[in-house]
C-alpha cells in the first residue's frame, strides 16, 4: 500500500462553521475519516498573510482569534493541539527561499475552525507556514513543490482559504454564487482536475470573473501550495463544490496518491 499522505485544500469560509453543524462542516469530517491519520498538519492559511515567508516552531502553538463581530461562543473554542518543532524545522531548510522563524502567530481560524471539526480531540501537531504577500504566484507554487518530500513522512499538507472570496459582494441574503463567482470556480476546478497547473498559477486567464473572484489573493494563493505537493498520478477528489452568499466558493479538493483513501 502506497503510505504518501494525501494533500488537501478546504475552503474555510465564515468562522461560524467552526461551531455550527452544515453541509460543509459535515464534508470535512468526512474527508478526515478517509485519510490516513497523520502524523502533523502544515498549514498554509490565507489569515497569515505577511511581509515574507514565516513559520513557526512553537511546541504549543496559541489559539488565534482574528475575526471580530462574532458570537461569544466561537471565542471560547480552544484547539490546543501541539506543535511540530522538529517537522517545523525540516519544512524550513526544504524551502529555497529565506523562512523566518516567527511565534508572534499561532494558530488562525483558518486552519483551527477546519481542524476543529476534523480532528476535534485536538491531538495532532500543528504547525503552520505563512504567505509572502510580496510573492508572485509562480514563488508559492514553487514551494509547495519543495515541500513534496513531507507527504512521504506522514505529514498532511492543508490549505485553507477560498477560491472565489469577494467580502465586499457578500449578500447575505443568497445561498448560492453570482454567475460570475460559479465562472471562476468552474475554470479552476477544471484546470486542476486536468492538472493545468500553469492556468491556475495565470488564473488571469479566466477572464472577467477573475477581476471579480477576489481583491487579494490572500484565499486563492493556498491552492498553490498543495498543487505544488501534488503529482500528476495522484487522484483528485472534489467535495463541499458549491458557492455562498453570491461571492463566495466553498468549493474543496483532496489530492492522494492511489490506493491511499
Amino acid at each position: 500500500m502506497n503510505n504518501k499522505m494525501p494533500v488537501l485544500f478546504v475552503g474555510h469560509g465564515s468562522p461560524m462553521n467552526a461551531i455550527e453543524n452544515n453541509e460543509y462542516t459535515r464534508g470535512w469530517a468526512e474527508i478526515a475519516a478517509k485519510i490516513p491519520k497523520p502524523k502533523a498538519i502544515l498549514s498554509i492559511s490565507a489569515h497569515w498573510y505577511t511581509n515574507g515567508t514565516k513559520i513557526n516552531d512553537s511546541t504549543k502553538p496559541e489559539t488565534i482569534y482574528d475575526m471580530y463581530g462574532f458570537p461569544e461562543e466561537l471565542y471560547k473554542v480552544v484547539y490546543d493541539a501541539p506543535g511540530a518543532p522538529e517537522v517545523a524545522h525540516q519544512t524550513k531548510n526544504l524551502i529555497t527561499k529565506a523562512v523566518t522563524i516567527d511565534n508572534t502567530w499561532g494558530i488562525d481560524h483558518g486552519t483551527w475552525s477546519v481542524l476543529h471539526r476534523m480532528y476535534p480531540t485536538a491531538d495532532i501537531p500543528v504547525f503552520q507556514l505563512s504567505i509572502d504577500l510580496n510573492a508572485p504566484p509562480e514563488s508559492h507554487y514553487q514551494i509547495g513543490q519543495e515541500l513534496h518530500s513531507l507527504r512521504d513522512q506522514g505529514v498532511l499538507i492543508f490549505g485553507s482559504g477560498n477560491i472565489v472570496h469577494n467580502l465586499s459582494r457578500v449578500n447575505w441574503e443568497r445561498s448560492g454564487g453570482y454567475p460570475w463567482a460559479d465562472e471562476f470556480d468552474a475554470y479552476i476546478k477544471d484546470k486542476i482536475l486536468n492538472h493545468q497547473h500553469l492556468d491556475v498559477i495565470n488564473y488571469r486567464l479566466a477572464g472577467d470573473s477573475s477581476e471579480l473572484a477576489f481583491f487579494t489573493p490572500d484565499h486563492f494563493y493556498p491552492i498553490l501550495y498543495v498543487l505544488g505537493a501534488s503529482s500528476d498520478s495522484d487522484t483528485i477528489t472534489v467535495f463541499n463544490d458549491s458557492r455562498t452568499l453570491g461571492s463566495m466558493s466553498m468549493t474543496s479538493y483532496l489530492i492522494s496518491a492511489q490506493n491511499t483513501i
